[in-house]
């Protein structure tokens, strides 16, 4: 591994810079709504962003029925499980390895709003597989999760300029792919105050010692990573910022042996600086799904951090 700075802002333009080559910053945002509907508890804008200048990206924005903006908010990430036509419908209607109710119901009578956008290949942009996108953009130059990172910090951009949102109050949350890329967003935007990541807390070195690659789809691999960062040292760019992590002893995707390096590393890092208590990782004797223990434990981290 490559000698890197102990800047913890000089890292996290290293760790962009990995991402490959990334439409700018700063372009324009469009956000189109093509719909408001009033469901059970909250409100659902159906919407349509122009993030990237390349292809349109479609969310779902959710806020409470009751009460006054400017709310909370949690930029939720959508999973993967193969399940390419759900993508931001996992918001909505949750997935088989989620515990009930969806998160939309659970977040807005909490009080909170919620942003989910379809990333590449998912929901409303599929029909290209994920090797064919991945490829295409490899001869250019990019990285499918880069891009995909990219358009998460962009709808970050998007959902902080809501004058309906509290724009020092957002949190990122997600399940197994979801997971992953929440850790990813908070590590590089400190606009995130609070990160909670379900079931993919991946070490990857361990992954590769359980020979674990396969788990996880050819959108995850970032060419090089592995001469700069670590898991651990990517997410330490998250202290001390809150983030609970919860993860299943029986989850192939995280090896027991990884999680329990992340942790001691991540410990000695929040204690360092001052903050302790915000690291929380928890750990089931489960698989890879949520459970209604887990989901109290996300609720009531959300309740106290954010």
């Amino acid at each position: 591994m490559t000698s890197r700075s102990t800047n913890p802002d000089a890292q996290r333009e290293d760790l962009y810079k990995i991402l490959g080559d990334l439409p700018d910053r700063q372009r324009p945002i469009r956000a189109t709504c093509i719909g408001v509907e009033e469901q059970p508890g909250y409100v659902l804008e159906r919407l349509v962003l122009n993030l990237n200048g390349i292809e349109a990206v479609p969310a779902y924005f959710v806020r409470p029925l009751r009460g006054e903006s400017p709310w909370p908010a949690v930029l939720y990430n959508h999973a993967h499980g193969g399940e390419y036509h759900i993508g931001k419908e996992e918001l909505l209607t949750g997935r088989t390895f989620l515990y009930t109710p969806p998160y939309a119901v659970e977040l807005t009578r909490h009080g909170y709003a919620a942003l989910c956008i379809d990333h590449w290949a998912f929901g409303e942009r599929r029909g290209r597989t994920e090797s064919e996108i991945f490829k295409q953009m490899l001869w250019h130059g990019q990285v499918m999760w880069g891009m995909m990172v990219y358009d998460s910090l962009r709808a970050l951009d998007y959902m902080t300029s809501r004058a309906d949102v509290d724009a020092h109050r957002i949190a990122t949350l997600g399940i197994s792919m979801g997971s992953t890329m929440a850790w990813w967003v908070a590590a590089l935007d400190e606009r995130v105050k609070v990160c909670v990541d379900i079931c993919c807390l991946t070490d990857y070195q361990a992954l590769i010692e359980t020979r674990g690659l396969d788990g996880h789809g050819i959108y995850y691999y970032v060419p090089g990573l592995l001469k700069h960062f670590t898991t651990a040292q990517i997410n330490a760019l998250i202290a001390p910022r809150p983030h609970l992590s919860l993860a299943g002893n029986y989850d192939p995707l995280t090896p027991p042996a990884g999680l329990e390096r992340i942790d001691a590393e991540l410990k000695q890092v929040y204690a360092e600086l001052g903050a302790a208590e915000a690291w929380q990782l928890h750990r089931y004797d489960i698989g890879h799904f949520e459970t209604a223990a887990m989901r109290a434990k996300v609720i009531a981290f959300l309740g106290r951090w954010l």
